[in-house]
């Protein structure tokens, strides 16, 4: 079984004054308040989600 990747999401910007979608974004990458940090799995429907709002968050690799 290959190990998965993943990535570490931290967000860093306020979703006040931003569009609706985003803010939903957000939401479905696990995500609703400052600081609040998330491991998820490293696929193209993630890196979507994270390129949508790339200005509300702050991305690490991880193995």
């Amino acid at each position: 079984m290959a190990d998965k990747r993943t990535i570490i999401v931290t967000q860093v910007g306020s979703p006040i004054g931003r569009r609706s979608d985003q803010r939903a974004t957000l939401v479905g990458l696990g995500l609703n308040k400052l600081h609040r940090t998330r491991e998820l799995e490293d696929t193209p429907s993630v890196r979507g989600m994270i390129d949508k709002v790339k200005h509300l968050v702050r991305v690490e690799s991880q193995g």
